[in-house]
């Protein structure tokens, strides 16, 4: 299971390293990037910066606490932090999310971080406070010694309860709790392995931990990406899946093939591909459990997106 958050995937180091130089890779002891240099720096950076900026409550959190408390994990051993070592962290670090800004998503971290457009559209889980201070970073203690590791550390294919995996398993519960109104995912449909991973952040630490009473609706956007195959839309695969598991537990949901704001997006890279020619008849298809909305001409809206795209670049 790779580590949560907005941060890209990267290769294990112990890959990567035996990819630039076979003799590096046999002094590491696990498989995945060593403790980030600076650590400290970098996190009470980032924590005050989003309270002074970001916070949807300015002025009620104190940095230096929060670091307090998420630095215990740095004094265990690397394969021995639990997602309740985080809990202290977390309740001094949450804040509200606010309503219809939830955005979930599954193996399109890039475009999510640059649709969420640092929490002006939406807030998805690396643009709160308590996902913000760790994304793209790595830490872990040395295996026998004190002091951090910054060689290597952990990952799910080391051990289960590694400190990073235990962060974003504590963040993504948390950041379900708290969501509210109608939620967003954002899925992608060019994947090989399915839109849908049945095991995963999503599937295992976040829809179980919904509220829903307070929960209106799910919609699913499964976008595919430019230049690549389409492997499933709704009602398909995996995305299926996950529709018959959302209907089981009570929650309306509808499910939309290539959200047209999503896709012009996208589309700002990839201008003269024929899949963003936008006709009437390209505009986005939807399926659901709930009532169908009519779909819109793009050559109504294409104008108003348009503008609304390069209104936020201002």
């Amino acid at each position: 299971m790779a580590a949560r958050g907005c941060a890209p995937a990267r290769l294990p180091l112990l890959a990567l390293l035996s990819l630039l130089s076979p003799e590096l890779a046999t002094g590491a002891r696990w498989s995945g990037q060593g403790t980030s240099p600076q650590l400290r720096s970098i996190f009470l950076g980032r924590c005050a910066e989003y309270i002074t900026l970001l916070s949807p409550q300015p002025g009620d959190k104190n940095c230096t606490a929060i670091w307090e408390a998420f630095k215990v994990v740095l004094d265990k051993d690397p394969c021995s932090v639990l997602p309740s070592d985080y809990d202290l962290f977390i309740n001094l670090s949450r804040h509200s999310i606010p309503r219809d800004k939830s955005l979930f998503w599954e193996n399109n971290h890039l475009l999510v971080t640059s649709y969420s457009e640092n929490t002006r559209r939406f807030m998805p889980l690396c643009d709160v406070l308590y996902g913000r201070v760790g994304d793209f970073l790595s830490w872990c203690r040395q295996e026998n010694a004190s002091g951090l590791d910054y060689q290597s550390c952990p990952t799910s294919e080391d051990c289960e309860n590694n400190a990073v995996d235990s962060y974003w398993k504590r963040a993504s519960m948390q950041y379900s709790r708290d969501s509210s109104g109608v939620i967003y995912v954002m899925l992608n449909g060019s994947e090989p392995k399915g839109a849908y991973p049945v095991k995963g952040f999503f599937a295992d630490f976040e829809i179980p931990y919904l509220q829903k009473d307070k929960v209106t609706q799910i919609e699913i956007w499964v976008m595919h990406e430019i230049r690549g195959p389409n492997v499933e839309s709704c009602g398909e695969g995996s995305v299926k899946i996950l529709e018959e598991r959302l209907e089981a537990m009570g929650f309306q949901y509808r499910c939309i093939n290539d959200h047209l704001p999503v896709k012009l997006l996208m589309c700002v890279d990839h201008s003269a591909h024929p899949d963003c020619a936008l006709a009437a008849s390209a505009a986005s298809t939807e399926t659901g459990a709930s009532s169908h909305f009519p779909e819109q001409s793009s050559t109504l809206i294409l104008p108003l997106l348009v503008a609304v795209v390069s209104g936020s670049q201002i």
